[in-house]
């Protein structure tokens, strides 16, 4: 027997590795002092442009989403959401992003397939200033069924260390302005899963009237990044603490900002769910509270400013073309969100 009999095709391998060199070169920013196929990727910190850096980092997958792009052969918006899912994460400390890493495993490698995944960290990459610098693809016979893979993405970021943002000064009377999301995001797939294939029956290019869009078109929409419509806000220092509404939704997030003594009163009233959402609701007859537990429900982010400061921050946002909600407002409490 030889490796390829085995279920390891070296080639193939090879040949990914090559498309994706020029994927990820394409995104190097100076400080990139590797290129792909190095056994480690090398980043020059820009300590110039730090007085005091703090560096920021995270790791997250894209979950069960992943089963969409199986079905649908759509590959390349699961690679966006992978960075700017890490883009959000390191942004709410106020962080920026400085390189990426991402890890694919499969059990079969599709040159195709990975090029189209990768072609989308890339496209975000780029979009968000952050270098693709290095990762990993991993063939595995045996351990995937045949024609799915699992991703991983690695982010590193930084922030001077008198601009962390980590919600301790938030106090009640602070408002709470909702950004947002552009779907599902990457969170409560099982969920929306079990009602639309094992409940309703529905395909990927089934068209879902009430949602005005197929089954893969609603379910793909890619995981946003918010750095760009946040940026200028954490650089008039208008943000106290944020929020990235992911597994859990605003309750299990936005509590994990508050300090002691304080709570989140949420109005639900005060955006407007979007119709994927009420669509979920409505077909798998999915509690309320149940809901806002699973999905972001239409926000993706939430910021909390002090009350001088909400009216000029919301403006700002406007002035980006956003549209922020105001949805709320600290309170007395114990660590409760009140919705």
């Amino acid at each position: 027997m030889d490796y390829k009999q085995s279920g390891v095709d070296i080639e193939s391998g090879d040949a990914a590795v090559r498309r994706i060199k020029s994927i990820a070169r394409a995104t190097f920013t100076p400080g990139v002092l590797s290129d792909i196929g190095a056994f480690g990727g090398m980043f020059r910190f820009p300590a110039s442009t730090y007085a005091d850096p703090v560096l920021v980092s995270s790791a997250d997958g894209v979950g069960t989403k992943l089963k969409i792009a199986f079905m649908s052969g759509i590959h390349d918006t699961v690679g966006a959401d992978l960075v700017n899912h890490g883009v959000n994460d390191i942004l709410v400390h106020g962080a920026d992003p400085l390189f990426f890493l991402d890890y694919l495993a499969t059990g079969r490698l599709d040159p195709n397939v990975a090029e189209e995944v990768v072609s989308g960290m890339g496209r975000a990459c780029a979009e968000n200033g952050c270098a693709l610098i290095g990762g990993e693809t991993a063939e595995m016979p045996g351990f995937y069924q045949a024609g799915e893979y699992d991703l991983a993405g690695f982010i590193v970021g930084a922030v001077d260390r008198d601009r962390l943002v980590d919600g301790h000064d938030i106090k009640a009377g602070d408002r709470l302005i909702g950004l947002p999301s552009t779907g599902l995001h990457t969170n409560g797939y099982s969920l929306a899963r079990g009602i639309i294939f094992d409940k309703l029956g529905l395909k990927v290019d089934s068209f879902v009237p009430e949602v005005g869009d197929t089954v893969a078109g609603a379910l793909l929409r890619t995981h946003r990044s918010y750095l760009h419509c946040v940026r200028p806000l954490l650089e008039r220092r208008l943000v106290k603490g944020m929020a990235h509404i992911t597994g859990g939704g605003i309750p299990g997030n936005l509590s994990r900002i508050l300090p002691e003594r304080t709570s989140a009163r949420i109005d639900r009233d005060s955006w407007t769910v979007p119709s994927l959402f009420t669509f979920l609701q409505a077909a798998g007859a999915v509690p309320r509270d149940e809901m806002f537990r699973a999905f972001n429900m239409g926000i993706g982010l939430i910021l909390a400013c002090a009350a001088a400061d909400a009216d000029l921050a919301m403006g700002m946002l406007k002035d980006q073309g956003e549209d922020p909600k105001p949805i709320g407002e600290i309170v007395p409490g114990a660590r409760d969100i009140l919705l």
